[in-house]
């Protein structure tokens, strides 16, 4: 009952922002760039200890004289990493690359936020509805690069799982430019941004840190399987155009 509840208010505000705009009606964009940790929740706590820590992006559009903004909603967060060093050959042992395997999380979402259009403090509510994406890969460094430039790399494992939720947050101004000069200026406004998200997962498979085991030369994967749920926390900046 309580799950039916969550989407269906989730649905409704989904099609709220689909609701096509007067033609009077302005919009004005806004792009929010902020660290984010994810931590595991639930069944996904059990299989992964370790937080997820990444970058996440939203850009939107801002229905003008509305608290209604809509937009689309991207993180990348990172939950493992494995290091090793190996010979780059059976028959060239005497050169050494770094072999690196990480496990990471791509969360895309559709948004829907209400929020004053202006004021120095803004607290918002989130809407979100879309996918994560799961997945665990490898690659060959370079150890003779600066850079580390990678070698080759591959894929080892991934899956996708539905995702929605709902957050909370609050803006604070920092800068603000001059009415007068508002005309002139491509951008209005910057804000502190930090907030909090519950996201829903459904079940996927995935691997965590130390689920990949090399046997002569084989690969055997500890696959786990659950629930994705997360609960983000982030903080970073809005810039109002």
């Amino acid at each position: 009952m309580i799950s039916s509840l969550k989407i269906g208010a989730l649905v409704a505000l989904l099609l709220f922002a689909m609701t096509p705009c007067p033609a009077e009606a302005q919009v004005r964009p806004e792009l929010s760039i902020q660290p984010v940790v994810g931590i595991p929740q639930g069944g996904f706590a059990d299989n992964v200890s370790r937080a997820g820590i990444g970058i996440d992006v939203m850009a939107g559009l801002r229905i003008q004289d509305t608290p209604a903004l809509i937009g689309l909603d991207v993180a990348y967060m990172n939950y493992g990493i494995e290091r090793r060093s190996e010979p780059f050959s059976r028959t060239i042992p005497d050169v050494t690359v770094d072999v690196r395997t990480t496990n990471d999380i791509i969360l895309t979402h559709l948004l829907l936020r209400l929020q004053p259009e202006e004021g120095v403090l803004r607290p918002h509510v989130d809407g979100l509805f879309g996918f994560k994406y799961l997945f665990t890969s490898t690659r060959i460094e370079d150890r003779g690069s600066p850079t580390r430039d990678p070698v080759a790399s591959s894929v080892n494992f991934d899956d996708f799982a539905l995702s929605y939720g709902v957050g909370a947050g609050l803006d604070i101004r920092v800068f603000q430019y001059e009415r007068e000069n508002e005309a002139r200026q491509a951008m209005r406004n910057i804000y502190l941004t930090m907030g909090a998200r519950y996201l829903w997962g459904q079940e996927a498979e995935y691997l965590r840190r130390g689920s990949i085991e090399r046997v002569d030369g084989d690969l055997r994967f500890d696959v786990r399987r659950s629930r994705t749920d997360l609960l983000n926390f982030s903080l970073g900046i809005t810039l109002q155009f």
